[in-house]
């Protein structure tokens, strides 16, 4: 089996430590995504603003793996505080049409930054067009 790491400049750049996906077996395993601008600064506003750039994050990465959002089979969601649940499914529901990714959301104590959201997908890779 190969792995095959993704890296965009259309997403925050990765920490050394890690890589922003890995391609493997046809799927695109993401990384969690911050809700950070492609300078690294996280996003002021609501944890809707921060809900938006994490998935448009998501979206970069995917698109340079060769997915998209709808190719999307799997979604974790981290959120600082659960209150903020109904304020992220807003957002989320968004995304992805009448067929959605399994997911989970869980609670933690802290994330990275200290943000309040990230999220992270698995999807699949779009097949190649033989045209």
């Amino acid at each position: 089996m190969s792995r095959v790491p993704v890296l965009t400049d259309k997403a925050p750049k990765p920490r050394p430590i890690y890589s922003q996906a890995i391609v493997a077996n046809g799927l695109v395993f993401c990384s969690g995504q911050l809700p950070k601008d492609l300078n690294g600064k996280i996003v002021e506003g609501t944890v809707q603003d921060r809900t938006h750039q994490c998935i448009a994050n998501l979206r970069a990465v995917l698109e340079a793996a060769g997915s998209s959002l709808d190719n999307v089979v799997e979604v974790n969601v981290f959120l600082s505080d659960m209150d903020d649940f109904a304020k992220v499914n807003e957002v989320y529901e968004q995304y992805w049409g009448d067929i959605k990714p399994a997911r989970t959301c869980v609670a933690v104590k802290t994330l990275p930054d200290r943000t309040d959201v990230e999220i992270k997908c698995v999807g699949l890779i779009k097949p190649k067009s033989n045209l």
